[in-house]
């Protein structure tokens, strides 16, 4: 799905359906571009109102790639805490594959 949106074949508005995600752009602590969990079985994206407009496409996009990877579904939480920086390491990787197949 993601790449299918880089690509520019579909729209962020079909992504945000097909995962039951939504967007809600607000102020986070500095240092905090965006950020996903679940609820319920629905997504909630929040971004950094703060960042510049490229900066909020990014981090939604790096978001995404969370859902995309399956990553907010593990079972432990308590260990899912001390794997975070390895999940976002494999985001950014997975958004980088995925933009070096479109070229």
């Amino acid at each position: 799905m993601l790449k299918e949106l880089l690509k520019g074949e579909i729209s962020q508005k079909e992504v945000l359906n097909y995962y039951n995600a939504n967007i809600t752009i607000e102020k986070l602590p500095k240092g905090v571009n965006g950020l996903v969990f679940n609820i319920e079985g629905i997504y909630n994206i929040f971004i950094n109102k703060n960042l510049s407009y490229y900066k909020r496409k990014k981090t939604l996009i790096h978001e995404l790639a969370h859902i995309e990877l399956n990553q907010l579904d593990q079972p432990n939480k308590d260990l899912f805490a001390f794997h975070v920086q390895e999940y976002e390491d494999i985001a950014d990787k997975y958004i980088k594959e995925l933009l070096n197949n479109i070229k």
